[in-house]
């Protein structure tokens, strides 16, 4: 299932991303998955929180620019080689998987959720939807 992910720019110096969790936590904002990217001078946080809307809303009230996309919540299971299950059949697709990250928990069924950019989430979902439900019986989990 798509959910939103949140992106921002920070400047790589000390206490950047303390300033920005402060700001979240002080608004009562869960931070359930997150990626840093790094450059020399620049850091890209990646993040899904449990209140999208808030969170967009008080990063901006600090001057941040946001940007949000609909990324893929995937729960898979526990067991070496799972992840091809999910990455076959979007290449079959000729989906392209821009990046994953992990998600911070574990979906209903106990299994662990990765957090998936693609270039086409639509397609995708209905992709996995089709060779998900069949490969594993689970559904595609959203957030």
């Amino acid at each position: 299932m798509s959910v939103k992910q949140i992106s921002i720019t920070l400047d790589n110096t000390p206490g950047q991303f303390l300033s920005v969790s402060e700001f979240l936590g002080n608004e009562g904002i869960n931070i359930r998955a997150i990626s840093v990217a790094d450059t020399s001078d620049v850091s890209t946080v990646r993040f899904v929180t449990d209140d999208p809307q808030k969170t967009v809303n008080v990063l901006q009230s600090h001057g941040y620019t946001v940007r949000v996309k609909d990324v893929l919540a995937v729960e898979i299971p526990d067991h070496p080689g799972a992840l091809q299950a999910v990455l076959k059949p979007l290449r079959e697709s000729s989906i392209n998987v821009l990046y994953l990250y992990t998600f911070l928990g574990r979906g209903a069924s106990g299994q662990p959720i990765v957090i998936m950019g693609v270039d086409r989430a639509e397609d995708a979902v209905e992709v996995l939807k089709k060779n998900w439900v069949t490969t594993f019986g689970n559904e595609i989990y959203a957030l």
